[in-house]
């Protein structure tokens, strides 16, 4: 059976994931994704105000938010936060030794990490690891590389999709982990994308921030932003096509690409939420801006009481409602209108009767659809949750400390 490959799909690409001992289980834990030249960059970072030495570093090497690199380095287990000046060194140490693997400069090599919060990086390990996937860097070590940047994921996460961008194919593919807190400010744990695309870099981390919001930041599992969020872009032009430059036709063209592949990704992470049965959207429109819509639906998907009503299959409609109510968006219940799987059971401050069982039907299904027009203006969003079940409460009552 040949290879699964996504993220070296992209001309030009390798990776490589390798298990160094970090992780007690044995698992896969360190991972290099790399450009076989130099590549365009763009990168975001949480807004968490507690962060990871990994993004510290990214920070300085790119205070604009895009430049020029080489590839990431990735481990899983530890997060590398709250360690102190020994922490930054360490991730120094990871990105420049990696760097030195790849004959290239320490600033042109990111480093990532994720996991339990509070504890030093075991560097031999870590050193050893790095030396053993930079060995067995190729365009078939996908699949090891993603597994070595789960923590608590049940599934590999990627997408992948090609077009036709100045009179050339185009490749564009990502990867990411995530499965419990994720409540991302910015992107989602740890994330990479990669791209055979020629692409200025300004207009690269142009593309990246306006895909955001509604991609990545629309997803929450629990509520609780990462001290390590980090998604990187790497675009190195092996494709090509002329350098894309932003408000461009072609700009246009992959921005939407990007977006697709971004959303494909979210949605998985809703779908592999910790303890998850469910994937649910819940799409606000009539709020009076787009951010207030953004702030009313992530008001519902983050509501304990909702994401279990959800789980057990209950049409409780009264904890959307005051939901949306807690929000700081405007909420007039005059105005608003509320409908589960299409059907409104709310509707300008009264209920509405509906067919029950139709309702009990779409919420007994893995795909959940929940509309809010709070009428009150253009505003529009759309969020991206999962239930709360049991199994939720079990793996984060076990997770090491």
């Amino acid at each position: 059976m040949a290879p699964i490959r996504h993220i070296t799909l992209p001309a030009g690409f390798v990776a490589n994931g390798v298990a160094c001992g970090v992780k007690a289980s044995g698992k896969e834990d360190l991972a290099i994704i790399a450009s076989t030249t130099d590549a365009a960059a763009a990168v975001v970072t949480t807004q968490n105000q507690v962060v990871g030495a990994p993004v510290l570093r990214i920070r300085r090497l790119l205070p604009k938010g895009y430049g020029t690199l080489r590839g990431v380095v990735s481990n899983s287990g530890v997060s590398n936060v709250a360690t102190g000046a020994a922490g930054v060194r360490d991730a120094d140490t990871m990105g420049n030794l990696t760097a030195r693997l790849l004959g290239t400069t320490g600033a042109k090599v990111l480093a990532a990490s994720t996991g339990v919060i509070g504890h030093r990086l075991p560097m031999d390990k870590i050193r050893r690891g790095i030396a053993a996937a930079a060995a067995g860097l190729g365009p078939g070590r996908d699949t090891n590389a993603l597994r070595a940047m789960m923590t608590t994921d049940t599934r590999e996460k990627y997408a992948v999709v090609q077009t036709r961008l100045g009179g050339k194919t185009v490749t564009l593919a990502g990867v990411v982990k995530g499965s419990g807190m994720i409540s991302p400010c910015m992107a989602t744990m740890i994330g990479v994308l990669t791209t055979d695309a020629a692409i200025a870099p300004s207009a690269l981390h142009k593309a990246l921030k306006q895909v955001v919001p509604d991609t990545f930041n629309a997803v929450t599992v629990d509520s609780d932003t990462s001290t390590s969020d980090t998604v990187v872009a790497l675009a190195n032009g092996a494709a090509g096509n002329k350098t894309i430059t932003a408000g461009s036709a072609d700009f246009a063209k992959f921005v939407a690409l990007l977006h697709e592949v971004c959303y494909e990704l979210s949605y998985a992470l809703a779908a592999d939420g910790e303890g998850a049965t469910k994937v649910v959207e819940i799409a606000v429109v009539g709020a009076r801006s787009d951010a207030e819509a953004a702030v009313a639906a992530k008001s519902v998907a983050n509501s304990p009481l909702f994401k279990c009503a959800i789980h057990g299959g209950d049409p409780n409609w009264g904890r959307i409602v005051a939901a949306l109510g807690k929000s700081s968006a405007k909420v007039n219940p005059e105005t608003l209108s509320v409908r589960i799987g299409g059907v409104c059971v709310f509707s300008k401050g009264t209920p509405c009767r509906f067919n029950l069982k139709k309702v009990e039907a779409h919420l007994g299904g893995k795909d959940i659809k929940v509309g809010c027009d709070l009428g009150l203006g253009k505003g529009k969003s759309t969020a991206l949750t999962c239930d709360f079940s049991r199994e939720y409460i079990t793996i984060n009552a076990d997770y090491h400390t």
